[in-house]
């Protein structure tokens, strides 16, 4: 059986995520959505809470486990037995970061490749910030996240709560309430 990661923050995981997990069943046998925990990003949502987003958006797919992780993703893709990192590439801008990182993790484990998927075009503008950055000003983001994904965003930023790298011009909802 083939089984590849796809790592992220996932923070939120959006359609775009979903898009591309959906595409890459048609290459691999299985795919593990490795929700990152140490990342130099600030998450407005924990990791408990972006693993239970994803699980609740897959849905009970059998080929698609949503686990939490912690290190280097390749040695975690190592530690499951996969034989591929998932990647996806929505522009040139990604690709210079994405070929520097697949070729350190293949410095590090010679026998996991790194496939890169592009996104679908009706994707290519989405990322987890500029969705984050539309739904605190109150945008509807309806079509470019899950539905469960967009009413946890929305209950957040009508509470007021946003991490420090949350991307606002000014303040949502009601006023900013810092969380840790």
């Amino acid at each position: 059986m083939k089984l590849a990661l796809y790592p992220g923050t996932f923070d939120p995981l959006t359609n775009g995520h979903l898009a591309l997990i959906r595409r890459g069943l048609a290459v691999f046998d299985q795919i593990v959505v490795a929700v990152a925990d140490n990342t130099p990003k600030f998450p407005l949502f924990s990791q408990e809470e972006r693993v239970a987003m994803a699980r609740e958006a897959v849905g009970d797919d059998e080929r698609i486990l949503v686990e939490p992780f912690t290190g280097l993703t390749v040695e975690y893709a190592a530690r499951r037995g996969a034989c591929a990192i998932l990647r996806g590439l929505r522009a040139v801008s990604d690709f210079e970061y994405e070929f520097q990182l697949a070729l350190m993790n293949r410095r590090l484990q010679r026998d996991i490749q790194t496939v890169f998927l592009m996104t679908d075009y009706q994707w290519l503008f989405i990322s987890s910030t500029i969705v984050k950055a539309a739904a605190s000003h109150g945008a509807d983001i309806v079509g470019l996240v899950p539905e469960n994904v967009r009413l946890r965003l929305m209950e957040k930023y009508q509470r007021g709560e946003v991490r420090q790298a949350t991307p606002c011009l000014s303040a949502p909802y009601g006023g900013f309430r810092v969380t840790k």
